[in-house]
């Protein structure tokens, strides 16, 4: 069934992803959910479904450029064309520099720079022959100030901000607009990392602004405005939301 307005998420199994898929499916998009193969990838596309929007489940593991290609085209030969595209897979090991093997590098550096790069390669080429798109990247804080043992996941990170700015830079005279959201520390399963989680919230909140943890759904407004018709004037930007722990 073709829809009106089609969006595709990567890594829609995660917490963020999920909650990107929710409010883009209240904002009438169609949802072509990305992700490698997990139980959470099948709630939320079941979640979107309950919720009454049309939802595909695309089983996708980002290195496979192909896989990409094939996704994409399967969510607009479902619903349609796609007018908005979310990057927001990305892997995130933690280990100290010195101790970080190529092979672990690479692998981050392929989800998250080369798979954000190459979707947004795949489904910007329909945007620009119909002259009207939105690409959201989804970057970190962690690139403004680095974090220690996450030198692979914070260089990807930059990574999609510089691709963002320059995507918007070629695309702009498209109609294509390409934005990037930074989110601070949400309380999502990336937090294992960090170790005691209480310690850890504590230490989040002393270094925001705003006093309290946020929430998914608060990422996902901002994702909803990037792609929506209110932010028809803007591109190349990068909004951090993260309760003001960075401002620059």
């Amino acid at each position: 069934m073709v829809h009106d307005k089609v969006a595709v998420i990567t890594g829609a199994g995660g917490a963020l992803g999920r909650a990107t898929a929710l409010r883009l499916a209240a904002d009438g998009f169609a949802i072509g959910a990305l992700g490698r193969p997990s139980v959470e990838l099948a709630e939320t596309v079941a979640l979107v479904e309950a919720a009454g929007a049309g939802a595909r489940m695309l089983e996708v593991d980002l290195r496979d450029a192909s896989a990409i290609e094939a996704a994409i085209s399967t969510t607009e030969a479902e619903f349609g064309p796609v007018e908005a595209l979310v990057n927001n897979a990305a892997i995130y090991p933690s280990t100290p520099f010195l101790e970080i093997p190529l092979s672990e590098y690479d692998d981050v550096v392929t989800v998250n720079q080369r798979g954000y790069f190459y979707a947004a390669q795949v489904a910007a080429r329909g945007m620009v022959a119909r002259r009207s798109g939105a690409i959201v990247n989804v970057g970190s804080i962690t690139w403004n100030g680095g974090w220690s043992n996450l030198a692979s996941y914070v260089s990807t990170k930059g990574a999609a901000v510089a691709l963002t700015r320059a995507l918007a830079r070629e695309l702009g005279e498209f109609g294509v607009r390409v934005n990037a959201v930074a989110p601070g520390a949400f309380p999502t399963k990336a937090e294992e990392i960090q170790g005691d989680a209480a310690e850890y919230s504590a230490h989040v909140i002393e270094h925001q602004a705003i006093k309290r943890r946020g929430t998914d759904a608060e990422l996902a407004a901002v994702v909803s405005f990037l792609v929506g018709p209110d932010s028809s004037f803007v591109t190349g930007q990068t909004i951090n939301v993260d309760g003001g722990w960075v401002m620059k």
